[in-house]
């Protein structure tokens, strides 16, 4: 059964090619806008270093971490640089009346 959508941030809050942090009592995730305006969240540290991905870079659909350089893609989870090597949990995400809000599984 799935949960209800959580709101994460305002669409307008979040440049294209940018990222905002977004936590919870139980996790903490990254917010992610796309140069296309498309919008992602992933869970917030990196599967290798533990940094938070929010701090990191995005340039197109990748993220880059801020600690090792590794690199995500922010629609997939899969890593695309070393030394990420396990892939990121990418949950279901959808703008709804200006409000960036996902949910997860």
């Amino acid at each position: 059964m799935s949960q209800d959508w959580i709101v994460a941030c305002d669409f307008a809050s979040i440049a294209a090619n940018d990222v905002a942090r977004f936590d919870t009592a139980e996790a903490t995730y990254a917010v992610i806008k796309t140069k296309d305006g498309t919008c992602s969240v992933i869970d917030g540290l990196c599967t290798h270093g533990k940094a938070h991905l929010a701090e990191g870079f995005v340039d197109g659909t990748t993220i880059e971490c801020p600690k090792h350089n590794g690199r995500f893609n922010v629609l997939t989870g899969e890593p695309v640089a070393s030394p990420v090597r396990v892939a990121t949990t990418v949950y279901q995400t959808r703008v709804n009346d200006g409000k960036i809000e996902f949910r997860k599984p």
